[in-house]
C-alpha cells in the first residue's frame, strides 16, 4: 500500500496548491490501485474486501495529512474502488458496503465530519453506479448500509450523526434511506 500513499500524497500535493480536483484525483488512483492490486493477486474474491479497506483508510489518511478534505476524498475512493473492483469482475455490492463503511471509519478518525463523509460515500458509490452502468439504487443501498455499519461501530452518537445526515442530504434516494433506517427493506 506505501505506492498508494506515495501516489496520493503526489497528486494531493498538487490538489492542495491549487492545480486539480480532490475527488477526480482520489478517485483515479484509486481504480488504479485496486486494479493493479487485484490483477497482481489473481484471487480478486478473496482479497477484494481487505484490498478495499485498505485503499479506502490509506486514502484518507493521506488527504488528512496532507490538508485537503477528507470527505470528499472519502466520494473519490469510494468511486474509484467501485470502478476498479467492477472492471477485474468483483463484487460491487460488497465492494460499496466495505468502503463506504471504511471512509465513514477512516474519516472518523482523522477526525472528520462523519455525517458529510456517510453522504459523500452514497453519493460516490451513486456515481460509481452511473458509471458503470450498474443499478444505482442497489449501490446506493450498499453504501446506507456501510454508513450505518461504521457509525454503529463508533457509537451511539455517530449513528445519529449518521442517521441525520443521510436523511438531510437533498441529493440523496430518501426512499431507499427511510426503508433502510425504519427496517422495511423490500
Amino acid at each position: 500500500m506505501s505506492n498508494l500513499a506515495d501516489n496520493l500524497k503526489t497528486a494531493l500535493s498538487s490538489v492542495v496548491s491549487g492545480v486539480g480536483d480532490v475527488v477526480a484525483t482520489t478517485r483515479d488512483i484509486a481504480k488504479d490501485n485496486i486494479v493493479k492490486t487485484l490483477q497482481a493477486s489473481g484471487e480478486v474474491a478473496t482479497t477484494t474486501i481487505d484490498t478495499v479497506g485498505n485503499i479506502v483508510s490509506e486514502g484518507i489518511t493521506v488527504a488528512s495529512q496532507t490538508g485537503v478534505s477528507t470527505t470528499q476524498a472519502a466520494s473519490g475512493l469510494v468511486t474509484g474502488v467501485i470502478e476498479g473492483v467492477k472492471e477485474v469482475g468483483g463484487d460491487i455490492g460488497t465492494t460499496t458496503t466495505e468502503a463506504s463503511r471504511g471512509a465513514v471509519k477512516s474519516v472518523e478518525e482523522v477526525g472528520g465530519d462523519i455525517g458529510e463523509a456517510a453522504v459523500l460515500a452514497v453519493e460516490g458509490a451513486i456515481k460509481a453506479a452511473n458509471d458503470i452502468g450498474a443499478d444505482s439504487g442497489e449501490l446506493a443501498k450498499d453504501a446506507v448500509l456501510g454508513t450505518l455499519k461504521a457509525a454503529d461501530e463508533i457509537g451511539s452518537e455517530a449513528g445519529g450523526i449518521v442517521r441525520k445526515a443521510l436523511l438531510n442530504a437533498a441529493a440523496l434516494p430518501h426512499d431507499i434511506i427511510d426503508a433502510l433506517l425504519t427496517g422495511k427493506t423490500d
